[in-house]
């Protein structure tokens, strides 16, 4: 049976609310929804949606990182933005970050995320072709 292996941020809600950062179990990883969120639940980047994509992004890969994938492994990305963000803004981070590997993207706009600074939260999903790695 392949291994379980978690990975926490030590942000706010991960405790709280019962869910890690993400999960690896043998050649894949899920990254569980990401803010650009500070200790205090707030955005860094306050009514910056690409900035606020860019650090959720970034905090996402290290997570993957940390369990022993890389950005290049990414097979799917998730964003939700709240309304009011232009949804090109958004995307273009992702073309950015993604456009050489060329995951299967979805972008969704929601009512809210759970701080109101909040704009833009992402999800991460990431598969190595070699297990061996």
């Amino acid at each position: 049976m392949a291994e379980r292996r978690l990975v926490t941020s030590g942000g706010p809600y991960e405790a709280r609310y019962g869910y890690s950062r993400a999960v690896a179990v043998g050649d894949s990883c899920w990254v569980a929804g990401t803010t650009d969120a500070g200790p205090d639940g707030r955005s860094r980047h306050p009514a910056d949606a690409a900035a606020q994509a860019r650090a959720a992004f970034a905090i996402g890969i290290a997570a993957l990182e940390e369990a022993g994938f890389s950005a290049a492994d990414v097979v799917r990305t998730r964003m939700y933005i709240v309304p009011g963000v232009d949804p090109a803004t958004v995307a273009a981070v992702n073309g950015e970050l993604f456009a050489t590997i060329r995951p299967a993207s979805t972008l969704v706009r929601v009512a809210g995320l759970i701080d109101p600074s909040l704009l833009v939260e992402v999800e991460l999903e990431a598969r190595r072709a070699s297990a061996g790695r």
